[in-house]
């Protein structure tokens, strides 16, 4: 009986099955998650072992329960809940700061193994933010942009370091919203985007650091 294996709580099981469940698309980030009775049914669970599981979820930022309404999903794995629960204590300037290092390995990681289709795809959403912003739709503008680095991060080739910059996307929405309302903000610059994806091209490790550096310095004067 002693080499038989513990079956995990039930609660560590809804946990897992819920999050598999954003994870996989069933709920997207916003998305209300079913009622109570309805997932009860579906994971054959009492009332109190689901909402444990809830709670759960709730701590790391992956769900939020706003009560008399119901469970929304608020990010789509429990480390980018987690990550952007604690970069609300943090102000723009220190995720910014964050930035630096993970930018420029990715960047430099990106140079090293990039192919013409990730350099077809940058360039691709570098001329959609170069036409949103002389169309002066800035909703867009940021989008495509926010796209940019996220590609860039997946062009690292490192899952976690992807995983981790997605987190990024509330804090990078909010400060690039707020700085393409300064009179004279460049929201087209250069530096860490076109010429970073030539320094890819060229595989040019240390050129696309440098560039990345110079957009994030660029960033940075700009914050408010």
């Amino acid at each position: 009986m002693s080499n038989m294996p513990m079956r995990p709580p039930l609660a560590d099981e809804v946990v897992a099955r819920l999050s598999d469940a954003v994870t996989q698309g069933r709920w997207a980030v916003g998305d209300r998650i079913p009622a109570e009775p309805e997932l009860i049914a579906e994971l054959g669970v009492s009332r109190g072992t689901l909402r444990e599981g809830i709670k759960a979820l709730a701590r790391t930022g992956m769900f939020e329960v706003r009560r008399g309404d119901g469970t929304y999903v608020r990010a789509t794995s429990e480390i980018s809940g987690t990550a952007q629960r604690v970069y609300r204590e943090h102000s723009d300037q220190d995720v910014l700061q964050v930035r630096f290092a993970l930018d420029t390995q990715a960047a430099r990681l990106a140079a090293k193994s990039s192919d013409a289709q990730v350099i077809q795809r940058l360039r691709t959403l570098l001329r959609q933010r170069s036409d949103a912003w002389q169309e002066q739709d800035y909703l867009a503008w940021s989008q495509a942009d926010w796209q940019f680095h996220l590609e860039m991060a997946r062009a690292s080739g490192v899952p976690l370091l992807h995983e981790i910059y997605e987190s990024f996307g509330a804090v990078f929405y909010g400060t690039k919203m707020a700085q393409r309302l300064a009179d004279g903000f460049d929201g087209c610059l250069r530096e860490g985007h076109e010429s970073l994806v030539d320094a890819i091209e060229a595989a040019d490790d240390e050129a696309a650091a440098r560039t990345v550096v110079a957009n994030l310095d660029y960033c940075m004067s700009w914050m408010p």
